[in-house]
């Protein structure tokens, strides 16, 4: 390789077209995390009729109409390397705060061997998985992305995609699809006051 060749390899952001403007390996990672949001939205269309509840229905509904808008937007941003016609939006769950601790004997599970016994928290334990899975996928992608603007919007994504698995898992808990254990008061206040406060005068 002769150094004007050399020379002119190398170019800034700002020489090529937005649509170039990725790096290989960036561009990799983006595909990956998208492939990864694709399976997501069709899992939650795959599962559909199979829906009872219908608290159920209505959030995979309302989710699955944000992960879409949320996929057009970010294959328009990697197609044309700039922002996207519909920006990042916000996911806001319907879902209270309200947790219920403690666990309580069920019978033992078992993996389901017919699609005929699909039931509601089988759909719910799948939903949160993929969820979680494209939220570790997004927050690799962001660390590993080039382009300002996919990078920006995987990283304004990760909090939706956290927000909407948190509402999964409140809905199985209060069907008691999800239990929650807790320590015992002496082990958790033990735990909780493991680490004390940095003082002022250590901080200059």
């Amino acid at each position: 390789m002769n150094e004007q060749y050399k020379k002119q390899s190398f170019q800034n952001s700002k020489q090529m077209p937005p649509q170039q403007n990725h790096g290989g390996h960036a561009l990799l990672e983006a595909h990956a995390a998208i492939r990864s949001l694709v399976n997501t939205i069709e899992q939650y269309a795959i599962f559909h009729d199979y829906v009872q509840d219908q608290q159920l229905e209505a959030i995979s509904q309302r989710q699955k109409t944000f992960l879409t808008q949320m996929y057009n937007s970010m294959i328009d941003t990697m197609k044309s390397g700039q922002d996207p016609v519909i920006p990042t939006q916000t996911y806001h769950m319907e879902e209270n705060n309200d947790v219920t601790y403690g666990t309580q004997s069920s019978n033992p599970k078992a993996p389901i061997q017919s699609i005929t016994k699909i039931n509601d928290e089988c759909i719910s334990n799948y939903l949160a998985e993929q969820l979680k899975t494209v939220a570790s996928q997004f927050t690799m992608t962001a660390l590993e992305s080039t382009n300002p603007i996919l990078r920006r919007m995987f990283a304004d994504s990760i909090p939706n995609m956290i927000e909407m698995a948190y509402e999964i898992f409140l809905y199985q808990n209060k069907q008691k699809y999800y239990q929650v254990p807790q320590l015992y008061p002496t082990d958790m206040t033990t735990i909780q006051n493991e680490y004390s406060p940095i003082q002022n005068d250590l901080l200059h």
